[in-house]
């Protein structure tokens, strides 16, 4: 940690949840999306020298933020619409990534002179997407509820495929060994299958339990319980926690809330979700406000710029080049779909983990 920064203290927490809640209130009038106008406001912030500087460990982002942002998305995630585009979702989820991964290494490589490690790092570090602004967008304007469920099961799977790719380059960077198509796909498919694996069986688990019983405030502890448990449990086991928490919230909320909870419960539960992820957002794009240095920006403001355009072009590839193999008769993705899918295809919250 830089030793002049510090912790968030409760006074400065206070302080930006009055930020976020003026910055909601703000967009009401301005057209602006909500977490753009979050990481301005917290750049204006950083800048002003308003709050003291704030440390964003990687304590507070993956262990408190990350698993409920994860929770919440696939605790609403319909199963059934899941299952009738699964080939799509998973194809992009997981080759996407890849495709993604090494597009962005070579343009920074072979046009940006980068080394080939820190190129395909660069290129797991960007290649989640978090379109969490579309999926709010298309919901208001009534766009079509199969392209929003492509979007954002995409979203939700490649946060896992990412952070497992990014893992295995990074520990491949530091032990200075080669890149192992074989044993990296091997890696890559055992941590992604063992989280799926551990996060489904503490989901059934959970909703057995819940069950038993018929406590709203109970049972939003135990989906609490299960969210950063079977995060910490993967940690522990070496597997995607990611992943584990993604099958976990799947099961509950397609399981477990419809034959263990009441439908008082389930409003419950959904009613403390929805709050939960608003205030991590809220919080998490500030806090990337907050760190940005204007200085560092202006002095690498080329090598950013290639840098967009690489995951640009590279999701360009992704959309373009997979989605006329996964689009079939039955399913089809149109040509207005791919344009929307390959705008749609923000990155957020997961790439400053």
């Amino acid at each position: 940690m830089n030793p002049e920064e510090t912790p968030i203290h409760v006074d400065t927490l206070l302080a930006l949840l009055l930020v976020a809640s003026a910055t909601a209130v703000v967009i009401k009038w301005v057209r602006v999306p909500y977490a753009v106008a979050l990481v301005i406001a917290g750049l204006i912030i950083g800048l002003s020298k308003i709050l003291p500087p704030i440390s964003m460990t990687p304590e507070l982002v993956l262990l408190i933020f990350l698993p409920a942002l994860l929770f919440e998305a696939s605790w609403n995630l319909d199963i059934k619409a899941l299952r009738r585009d699964w080939l799509s979702i998973g194809t992009l989820a997981t080759v996407g990534v890849a495709v993604c991964m090494f597009g962005v290494a070579a343009i920074l490589h072979f046009v940006g002179g980068m080394n080939t490690q820190t190129a395909i790092l660069f290129g797991a570090m960007v290649s989640a997407t978090d379109p969490v602004s579309v999926i709010a967008l298309f919901r208001q304007m009534g766009i079509d509820k199969r392209l929003t469920m492509i979007i954002e099961g995409e979203s939700l799977f490649n946060d896992g495929t990412a952070v497992v790719a990014f893992k295995i380059v990074l520990a491949m960077v530091i032990a200075g060994g080669q890149l192992s198509v074989a044993g990296t796909a091997g890696s890559f498919f055992l941590v992604v299958f063992g989280g799926a694996l551990l996060g489904a069986l503490m989901g059934y688990v959970a909703s057995r339990i819940t069950s038993a019983f018929d406590d709203h405030l109970l049972e939003i502890t135990l989906t609490m319980v299960t969210a950063y448990g079977s995060y910490l449990a993967a940690e522990q086991l070496h597997v995607s926690p990611v992943i584990a928490v993604v099958a976990a919230g799947i099961v509950v909320g397609n399981y477990g809330s419809r034959t263990g909870m009441s439908a008082t419960t389930r409003l419950a539960v959904n009613s403390f979700w929805e709050y939960a992820a608003f205030l991590v957002n809220s919080l998490l794009f500030l806090l990337i406000g907050l760190q940005v240095q204007v200085p560092l920006l202006i002095k690498h403001s080329q090598l950013i710029g290639l840098g967009v355009l690489a995951v640009v072009v590279a999701r360009l590839l992704v959309v373009y080049g997979i989605c006329p193999f996964v689009s079939t008769d039955r399913l089809p993705i149109p040509d207005k779909w791919r344009h929307l899918m390959f705008w749609g295809g923000l990155r957020g919250a997961l790439v400053m983990l």
